[in-house]
Parts: C-alpha cells; sequence; structure tokens
C-alpha cells in the first residue's frame, strides 16, 4: 500500500557510484497490485466474472482489449508510455524478470519496512501500528544537512506513520484522516473533504485521491526533496472481491502520476532532475482465480513483486522498446532502499543489514 516519492540535491556524504546523482527522486507504491496486472493488463477470468465485476459490459469496455500489450497500456498509459518508453521495468515473470519480498510474511507493514530500512525485519510480523525499530532511508536522508527538514511523507494508510517512525525520525508524516491545520484555501477544502467524505475502509484509511492532492498541495507549497506518497485502496477494494474498482483504482493512480510527473518537468528544481520509481508492498493469489482476494504465506505466489524507475542515472533498455527487463538474476525489495541512496549518489548504511543496491545505469547490461 503506498507511495514513496524522494527529491534529491548534488553530492553528499557517502559514497558515490555515479558520476551525475540524480537531484530529485520519486518512488510510489500501489499497495498490493500484482505483477500480472502490470504486464498484462486486465485478468479475463476476473472482469467477465460478475462476482468480481458487478457490470461485466461496462468493465469490457473500460478495460479489455485483444492483447496483454494493449490492456496494460489501457490501464496504465503513463506507466507505460512514461517508464515503459525511457525506462525501465522489472518483475514480468513470463519474460524471465523476477522480483520477490524477502520477508516471509508477504503482506503489508513487513513490506514497506522491507521497502524503507532494506531489511526484512522478523519482529515486524503483523500490521500493528508499532513504531517501527528500523534506521529506514528517509530517516538516514533526513539526517543529512541538505535534506533535514526536506523530508515529507503522504499516505493513505495511518500505519504508515509508524512505518516511517515519525516520532523519532522526525518526518513530516501526513497520514490517513489526521486533522490538519490549514495556511490556504486550498488546505481548507482539502481539510473539509477529509472530515466530511465517506471512509468506507475505516478511519485508518484516507481516500487514495485526497493523499494525492495533499501531497501535490504540499510540493507546490514547500518544494521537499524527498516524499513518500503510499496508497492503499488499491489492496482493500481486492479484498472485498470488487476487481473491476480494483482495475479503476489502479488507472486513477496511473494518472496521480502522470499529473505530478508534468508538474515536476515544469518546476524547475524538479524537471530533468527527478527519478521515478514505483513498486508494491506484496502480491496477490492466481489460482483459483478467488485467491486474487488474498494474499500472505497462505496464498501462493504472493511473495512476486514488480518494479519500475525512469529518470536520470536509470538506463533506457529493455524488450522492444518497452523498458521491460528480460532474465537476469532475482531482484528483491530489499534492494529498494539502497537503490534510493544510491540515485542520489549516497550510500544508505544502518545498524542493520541492508540489501544490495540495484544498479539501473545499464553498465552491467553492456
Amino acid at each position: 500500500m503506498r507511495f514513496l516519492f524522494l527529491l534529491g540535491i548534488p553530492l553528499l556524504l557517502g559514497t558515490s557510484t555515479l558520476a551525475q546523482p540524480a537531484q530529485n527522486i520519486v518512488l510510489v507504491t500501489l499497495d498490493g497490485v500484482r505483477w500480472q496486472e502490470v504486464f498484462n493488463g486486465a485478468d479475463s477470468t476476473l472482469l467477465f466474472d460478475p462476482a468480481f465485476s458487478r457490470d461485466t459490459s461496462a468493465a469490457r469496455k473500460a478495460f479489455w482489449a485483444a492483447t496483454p500489450t494493449e490492456r496494460r497500456q489501457r490501464l496504465m498509459p503513463f506507466l507505460w508510455t512514461t517508464i515503459g518508453g525511457q525506462g525501465q521495468l522489472y518483475g514480468n515473470r513470463q519474460i524471465g524478470s523476477r522480483m520477490n519480498v524477502s520477508n516471509p510474511h508477504w503482506f503489508s507493514y513487513p513490506g514497506y519496512n522491507e521497502i524503507l530500512s532494506g531489511y526484512a525485519d522478523d519482529r515486524i510480523k503483523s500490521n500493528d501500528k508499532i513504531d517501527n525499530p528500523n534506521l529506514t532511508v528517509l530517516e538516514f536522508l533526513n539526517r543529512q544537512p541538505a535534506f533535514a527538514g526536506k523530508v515529507a511523507v503522504f499516505s493513505s494508510w495511518d500505519v504508515i506513520e509508524a512505518a516511517v517512525n515519525e516520532k523519532r525520525s522526525g518526518i513530516y508524516a501526513s497520514s490517513a484522516n489526521e486533522p490538519s491545520q490549514p495556511t490556504t484555501a486550498t488546505d481548507s477544502l482539502l481539510t473539509d473533504m477529509t472530515r466530511l467524505l465517506p471512509r468506507p475502509f475505516g478511519d485508518g484509511v484516507r481516500a487514495d485521491m485526497l493523499t494525492y492532492f495533499a501531497a501535490r498541495q504540499y510540493v507546490k507549497q514547500k518544494a521537499p526533496r524527498v516524499l513518500f506518497l503510499s496508497f492503499d485502496e488499491t489492496d482493500d477494494l481486492a479484498h472485498a472481491g470488487q476487481y473491476s474498482e480494483h482495475l479503476q483504482m489502479v488507472q486513477s493512480i496511473d494518472r496521480y502520476l502522470a499529473d505530478l510527473w508534468q508538474l515536476l518537468q515544469q518546476t524547475p528544481q524538479y524537471a530533468g532532475k527527478t527519478v521515478l520509481l514505483i513498486t508494491t508492498d506484496h502480491g496477490r493469489g492466481h489460482t483459483p482465480k478467488a485467491r486474487w482476494k488474498d494474499h500472505g504465506t497462505k496464498t501462493a505466489d504472493s511473495y512476486q513483486i514488480w518494479l519500475g524507475a525512469v529518470g536520470p542515472g536509470v538506463a533506457t533498455s529493455g524488450v522492444a522498446a518497452s523498458g521491460e527487463q528480460k532474465n537476469g538474476s532475482v531482484l528483491f525489495q530489499n534492494q529498494i532502499a539502497a537503490t534510493l541512496a544510491q540515485l542520489l549518489g549516497l550510500t544508505f548504511t544502518a545498524d542493520h543489514p541492508v540489501g544490495p543496491a540495484i544498479d539501473l545505469s545499464g553498465r552491467a547490461k553492456r
């Protein structure tokens, strides 16, 4: 569940492995979105079943096409046009590209800890809102002088503020439906909408739309260098068995990212200086088809995840100019934190193990 957004700077502390590090990074996590939909688009067994898509005619019109390439483009046009066209995508197991979680639980909080800390800590084995004992890459960056006070988190799920350990780290975190202190008319409108709109998934989950617009407003006002943007409703809709609504939310988030990317490219601080990373906290089941609603160790293959990257320091390479990576060694979720730091010219170190950075430069592929 969630999205992460990092915006960086010139060389800082640590050892740089890049000649020209990115000045900005965006990491986005879509909670519980399968690699199968990312690379193939809508699943016909779920899309055409009224048990999962209440209006199968409308669902067909919105998401179906003859080929997987057309279907995935229809579902996530920004991802496939921008990241697929200009960057790299990992996790299409049909062509031998594999990415897995390394934690043994295959659900959200263990996944978010692994993404952020680079460490699959078995102490985190529930979704309870317990402050993360591990150093995250966000806290590491916030400790660097050039990033101090310029790290922000916007999440739909309230547990994310514990995952980033807001209290200890001092990172600004806007999470779920917590009250805010508006300073502009736009802030006031967002506050009123957060207070008054229905909460179908409970008080611990803010609508992804509100999370996005709150984050966008913050980017305009504060110009953070590091932003963690975390979306949640994709997972909630899947657990509810609402497949067509799940696809609609994936498509909506893709539009939010297109809007954000456009804003960044129109802003001198970010234009041409920003890396965007997109991933997920866990996968989902697939056989029998009703297992799509579930994940965790009792649901086969829900350890399987995916990753997309585009921007400075990310080579454009792949299959048929789509950015898809083919074959290669298995990648792991615990490599994402170090990869974020490396793209900023830093080496993420902590008092716990950290997975090695992924080389997105293309040098190893030559």
